[in-house]
């Protein structure tokens, strides 16, 4: 690394010259420093807001579930197989699929040798389960922080290595020298948590920066957690996938996943007033023939946990409708009770499978609290960890937003398909399509880092950035952030306000239910305050605000350009697939006591899974298409020649 500075408008900007910048310190970031470095590049900084920061090491679930190639017992598994899987769902490029599948293995025994305590037996078989959209039992967990493991275990080798971290620091620009084919990376601006404002010339860019959590009102994503995607639209890099994301069920004052025992105990859902006290009900009994019927739907949505437009009728998602409506269009609140069993509760009257789990875990105690405290008394102790006590007061969720399928698009080697030398690498990079087996996400996130760094190590391990290309770039960048706070000293909006408007428009247009009608109106209004914010700016009176208000451009940026890719897919006539309802009045009624005007859908169109839709923002519009996806790829297996091409270089190119 090499220090200089650079003198914009009379400002002095310190800049750091590295290879290879790695923007993010999640497993997916973290492992990228790691597998630089054993590709021979010894030239790596992390950048990151906190090494403690971000979703990785502060999320789960009541059993976080990593995906991988099976390795116990009888299960019989191969990459092509395991791609097919990855594959079938739709929407999803089959070479991608096949490498995710490749190097699964490799990922996985990468973290088992840092001493992640992933479970095996006496004969060293790695123990497996079936995870949803999973027929080979490929899932495993070393419990709820299962991803908070991977980061501490990664932490303590990114340490004994001596990689170079740089904590309390928010990128706020990519930046990008070049045209067309020849536009690549060349680094980034950002902002110390002092106001000061630093640059990074870089001949390599790892973009790890997450999902897009600070998106939503209603989000599993953790508080410390926003995301910045955004940053990567505005720099011009292409997308795929925007609309296709994941919704369910979770806590809202401490952010976390009602998966799992948190269901299948059968707690009480009851709605209040705003101040969440007054007028209390039991909701959801209104729409189930029976009690047993509601509460078995209750059950399943342990294993059914996201938001699956294929299970509205007759199925458990229903539930998310009924959470929907009580909170966003009644303006409610809704809890979960595990003090009390949902009124006319009865055993015996629950439908077969939630009956026979319950009885063959033992769990016929008199009370929800009762059963999670024999089924998982972790569920209970992991509220109590951030002060909520489930065994003496109701739990408040939402429907809420957990995982973005879709991102910036990468090749096969995680390289950003129309900005070289950047690399998207963990949930920031779009490679899933409509669905994905649970626990995939992780394993995404390690074979794509892994790749990113085998590519920079065999194709990029030599520099050649020109100063005179960085420092063009950098200055024009510097003088636009420059300009934007200086708005911000006389605006009037505070950041709080900007984001809360944000954020309430995409939960409620933008998230798992959504008409053409409301995206259109979104848009518009999306686009408005866009271009509002970058005319006015927000109010920032001190270097924690700047920050924020920063953080915002870039939120608010994207949270357009999501929305725009999300009208163009319904205009389009997807319909409801994957974690999204398409409202349609002369579409398939959702329940027969819900309003068929508003509450009817549009079904699938399955031919749109051969598929992938396209985003970027081009002379200050959002373009959206669709391209045929790439089907799984026919390798070349025989021996003699596969070896030659490795050898020769071949693969790379």
């Amino acid at each position: 690394m090499k220090k200089s500075e650079l003198n914009v408008g009379g400002k002095t900007v310190a800049v750091t010259r590295v290879h290879s910048l790695v923007i993010g310190s999640g497993a997916a970031g973290l492992n990228a420093a790691v597998q630089l470095r054993n590709q021979g590049i010894e030239d790596v900084l992390i950048v990151t807001e906190g090494l403690k920061m971000g979703t990785s090491i502060n999320t789960g679930s009541d059993k976080q579930t990593y995906y991988k190639s099976a390795m116990c017992g009888n299960d019989l598994d191969a990459p092509q197989a395991m791609a097919k899987n990855f594959f079938a769902p739709g929407s999803m490029h089959g070479d991608l699929a096949l490498v995710e599948a490749a190097a699964s293995g490799r990922g996985f025994l990468n973290l088992v040798n840092l001493g992640v305590k992933f479970p095996q037996d006496a004969f060293g078989q790695f123990i497996g389960y079936k995870t949803d959209h999973d027929p080979a039992q490929r899932g495993t967990s070393v419990g709820p922080y299962t991803s908070r493991d991977m980061c501490l275990a990664l932490i303590a080798e990114v340490k004994r290595r001596g990689i170079a971290v740089e904590e309390k620091t928010n990128v706020v620009s990519l930046l990008t020298t070049g045209e067309g084919k020849a536009k690549r990376a060349c680094g980034a601006v950002a902002m110390k948590l002092d106001g000061e404002l630093v640059a990074y010339a870089a001949d390599n860019v790892i973009f790890a920066v997450g999902g897009p959590g600070g998106l939503y009102k209603t989000s599993v994503y953790p508080a410390v957690h926003t995301g910045a995607i955004g940053i990567g639209l505005q720099a011009g890099a292409m997308a795929q996938g925007l609309p296709e994301a994941q919704y369910g069920l979770a806590s809202t004052k401490f952010r976390w996943n009602v998966s799992g025992t948190y269901m299948q105990v059968v707690p009480k859902f009851v709605s209040t007033d705003a101040d969440g006290k007054s007028n209390p009900r039991e909701f959801m009994s209104d729409y189930f023939p029976n009690v047993g019927k509601m509460c078995s739907k209750v059950f399943l949505k342990g294993y059914q946990w996201p938001f699956d437009s294929k299970k509205i009728v007759g199925g458990s998602s229903i539930i998310d409708i009924l959470v929907y409506i009580e909170t966003v269009e009644k303006g409610r609140r809704v809890f979960l009770d595990y003090r009390e069993n949902p009124d006319g509760f009865d055993f015996q009257a629950l439908e077969k499978e939630a009956y026979e789990y319950l009885e063959n875990s033992g769990a016929f105690q008199k009370t929800p609290i009762a059963r999670l405290k024999h089924m998982n008394p972790g569920a209970i102790s992991l509220y109590k960890d951030h002060n909520i006590d489930i065994t003496k007061e109701p739990l408040e969720v939402a429907v809420c937003a957990q995982h973005n399928n879709g991102g910036l698009a990468g090749n096969h080697w995680w390289e950003s398909t129309n900005i070289k030398h950047l690399f998207p690498v963990g949930e920031v990079n779009g490679s899933h399509g409509v669905a994905r087996p649970g626990g995939s996400a992780l394993n995404s996130g390690q074979v794509g880092s892994l790749r990113a760094a085998e590519f920079i190590g065999n194709v990029y391990a030599g520099s050649d950035l020109k100063t005179g290309d960085f420092n063009k770039a950098a200055r024009a960048e510097i003088k636009d952030v420059l300009s934007f706070l200086g708005q911000c000293e006389t605006a009037a909006d505070s950041w709080r306000s900007v984001r809360a408007e944000l954020q309430e428009r995409m939960s409620k247009a933008g998230a798992h239910i959504r008409s053409e009608a409301g995206l259109k109106a979104a848009v518009k209004e999306a686009k408005k305050q866009f271009h509002a914010l970058e005319e006015n700016g927000c109010k920032a009176a001190s270097p924690m605000q700047a920050v924020q208000a920063l953080r915002n451009r870039q939120l608010c940026f994207a949270h357009w350009v999501y929305l725009e890719a999300t009208l163009y897919a319904v205009k389009s006539g997807v319909g409801s697939r994957g974690s999204a309802m398409v409202q349609d009045a002369d579409g398939k009624r959702a329940h027969k006591k819900l309003a068929k005007e508003q509450w009817s859908f549009a079904e699938e169109d399955a031919s749109f899974k051969e598929q992938v839709q396209e985003t970027v923002v081009k002379d200050g519009k959002v373009k959206s298409r669709w391209v045929k996806r790439r089907p799984i790829p026919e390798s070349n297996l025989w021996f003699e020649t596969a070896w030659a091409d490795f050898r020769n270089g071949k693969i790379y190119k």
